[in-house]
C-alpha cells in the first residue's frame, strides 16, 4: 500500500502524512525539529543556565497550539542543552506589554496549563538542572524521564514570589509533606531521590537518555490517539486548579525585593508586617 495515507509495518504513521517543516516558534532560545509524530523542542540558553525568557515562555506555548492542532503529531518532546533543562524565569529580564502583544493566546502568559490541554503527550526530557520554572514545565508534561545527572529545586520562596502552578501539581506529584518540604526548605534533589518520591517516571544513566525517550515516543505513537487523548484529559481532570490570585496576595514590593536581591547578588531584605 502506497501514498499519503500508507503506515509502516508498526502501524505507525509514514513521513509523508507529517508537516513539511517545525513551526516558527518565535523565539531564538527554543529550537523545533520534526520526526514522524514527534515535534521535538529544544531550549537553548545555557549561557544563562536556560532562564526563561517571556519569548521563550511563549514559544513553549505556541508549540502547544501549534501540536494539537496538527493531527499527525502524537507527541512533543522537551529538552534542554548541555547540563541545564531550566532555571526557571528570568528575573534579571522584565516583561513589558510590548512582550505581550504577539500572545497566539492572551489568556495565560506562561506554556503550563496549555501544556495540560494540548491533546497530544507532551515528554520532558530532562537532561540537567530542573529548578523553578523549568520544574514548573516538568510537573505539567505527561511523561517525564530524567538523567541521573539533573536536580531539582523549588527556590521560588527565596525570591518572594508564591508559584501557583508549583503548588498544584508538585503536590499531587510527590505528596503534601515532601512538597512542603522542597517548597519551603529550597532544597535541591538528586535524580534519585526525585524518582523515589514520584516527582520524576524514570531515571537513566545519563549516556542511556535518548536512548529511553526514544524508546518511549515509540510506545506513545503505538497508542490509539483519541484514546490517549481522552485518557490525558481524564487525569488532568483529577489535578487541583491553578490559583492565580497568590501573586496578588504577596504584594508587589516583596516580590520587587526578591527579584532585585537576586539580580543585584545579595540576601534580600524583608518587611515583616503583623
Amino acid at each position: 500500500m502506497s501514498g499519503p495515507n500508507a503506515s509502516d509495518a508498526a502501524g505507525l504513521p509514514t513521513a509523508a502524512e507529517h508537516p513539511a517543516h517545525a513551526p516558527d516558534l518565535g523565539s531564538p532560545h527554543v529550537h523545533a525539529r520534526l520526526e514522524p509524530g514527534v515535534l521535538h523542542l529544544r531550549i537553548d540558553r545555557p549561557e544563562r543556565r536556560n532562564s526563561f525568557t517571556q519569548d521563550m515562555y511563549r514559544a513553549i506555548k505556541r508549540a502547544a497550539i501549534w501540536a494539537d492542532r496538527e493531527a499527525s503529531i502524537d507527541a512533543v518532546c522537551l529538552t534542554g542543552t548541555d547540563e541545564w533543562f531550566g532555571a526557571g524565569g528570568d528575573l534579571a529580564r522584565r516583561t513589558t506589554a510590548d512582550d505581550l502583544d504577539s500572545e497566539w493566546d492572551g489568556t495565560d502568559h506562561f506554556p503550563f496549563r496549555h501544556i495540560e490541554r494540548c491533546r497530544k503527550i507532551w515528554v520532558a526530557r530532562i537532561n540537567g538542572l530542573c529548578h523553578a520554572g523549568g520544574l514548573d514545565i516538568a510537573l505539567h508534561c505527561d511523561v517525564t524521564i530524567a538523567s541521573d545527572r539533573a536536580r531539582f529545586r523549588v527556590p521560588e520562596l527565596l525570591r518572594g514570589l508564591p508559584d501557583p502552578f508549583m503548588g498544584a501539581r508538585l503536590t499531587a506529584a510527590v505528596g503534601l509533606a515532601r512538597a512542603r518540604f522542597m517548597i519551603f526548605t529550597a532544597e535541591e534533589w538528586t535524580a534519585a531521590e526525585a524518582m523515589a518520591a514520584g516527582l520524576v517516571g524514570d531515571v537513566v544513566h545519563h549516556d542511556q537518555l535518548d536512548e529511553r525517550v526514544a524508546w518511549a515516543l515509540d510506545r506513545i505513537r503505538r497508542t490509539g490517539p483519541n484514546a490517549r487523548a481522552v485518557m490525558k484529559r481524564d487525569l488532568n481532570r483529577l489535578l487541583p486548579t491553578h490559583d492565580l490570585s497568590l501573586f496578588s496576595q504577596v504584594g508587589t514590593a516583596e516580590m520587587m525585593e526578591g527579584m532585585n536581591s537576586f539580580v543585584e547578588k545579595r540576601d534580600p531584605v524583608w518587611r515583616h508586617e503583623g
